[in-house]
């Protein structure tokens, strides 16, 4: 099984960032959140999320969905179209957002779990490929369900479940529950990913050593930071750390990252899109404040190489 997964991560993980992601050592990559919904009526935004890197050999495609028919059609119309690209189909029941949890979907599975089983069951029903789950610890405090959810989604037919370890009113604040990780991996027999607060190579060799874990999954830690990858294997392999990139090498990458969204999305999309990256990119790096004031004014791909040039000259890189 992989070890390090790239997290799905919508208006994230595309294919320009999944791309050097994998150059830098992701073990597996996953398209950004994918409405079922959206595919049943044929939404062209939907339907051009399932997209593909160059150097993606296999992807897993994450879908979002409350209506089992739903899904399960979504997941024909891609099998027929990507059969052979295919690797997996995860369902999200972990998003905290209130856009998804208000419809039912996400992490507000969590309190349904006859219709989480429902859509787990659904997609197995057609699916030739594995299905997984990912989810969070619970609703809330008062509500921490995950061993529970996660053998509910084996019994249901899932193939491996991810946990992230904190509660949806946690959102991203506070710190994960290594403890409830734990717990779901003690709780089931198939494989468990861990994900949550991996912001290097240590964070991830220590929730693989304190949880048992199968695998990590990287999603805040990898933004303006695809090199965390390359960093978390080195550790893995060899058990001391790598060097971090040097600046020269953060402003390569994020400018063929933003090449390559260029060339997939057209510049005036990309280069909007491009902008948070940018940002993400320069954090550390001297004089961040105004380089990150630079980014949100970036329009054409000549903007970022002539921003890159003054950040070169200025810095000696």
């Amino acid at each position: 099984m992989d070890k390090v997964y790239l997290a799905p991560m919508a208006g994230v993980s595309d294919a320009a960032f999944r791309h050097v992601a994998i150059e830098q050592g992701a073990d597996f990559t996953y398209t950004e959140m994918v409405s079922a919904k959206g595919l049943k009526y044929g939404s062209a935004k939907t339907e051009s999320l399932i997209s593909f890197a160059e150097n993606e050999k296999t992807i897993g495609v994450q879908f979002f969905a409350s209506d089992p028919d739903a899904l399960k059609a979504g997941i024909e119309s891609v099998q027929a179209r990507y059969d052979d690209r295919i690797a997996l189909f995860d369902i999200n029941m972990g998003c905290p957002a209130p856009k998804i949890t208000s419809n039912g979907e996400g992490c507000a599975l969590m309190r349904n779990p006859e219709l989480a089983s429902r859509l787990i069951k659904a997609a197995v029903s057609v699916s030739k490929k594995p299905v997984t789950v990912k989810f969070r610890k619970g609703w809330d405090d008062r509500n921490v369900n995950a061993a529970d959810f996660a053998r509910m989604a084996e019994q249901s037919g899932a193939s491996a479940v991810t946990v992230h370890g904190r509660t949806r009113s946690q959102f991203y604040s506070g710190s994960v529950d290594l403890d409830i990780i734990a717990e779901v991996k003690r709780s089931v027999s198939i494989p468990v990913i861990g994900n949550g607060d991996i912001f290097s190579a240590r964070d991830a060799l220590n929730m693989l050593e304190t949880t048992g874990c199968d695998g990590v999954m990287v999603a805040r830690g990898a933004l303006g930071n695809p090199f965390i990858f390359r960093e978390i294997k080195y550790l893995f392999e060899h058990g001391t750390e790598r060097e971090k990139a040097a600046p020269r090498e953060k402003l390569d990458v994020l400018f063929k990252q933003a090449a390559l969204a260029c060339g997939e999305k057209g510049e005036r999309i990309a280069m909007r899109q491009i902008r948070k990256h940018a940002a993400w990119y320069f954090k550390g790096m001297d004089g961040a404040a105004k380089l990150r004031e630079a980014a949100v004014k970036l329009n054409t791909l000549d903007d970022l190489h002539m921003l890159i040039t003054h950040i070169s000259a200025s810095f000696a890189l």
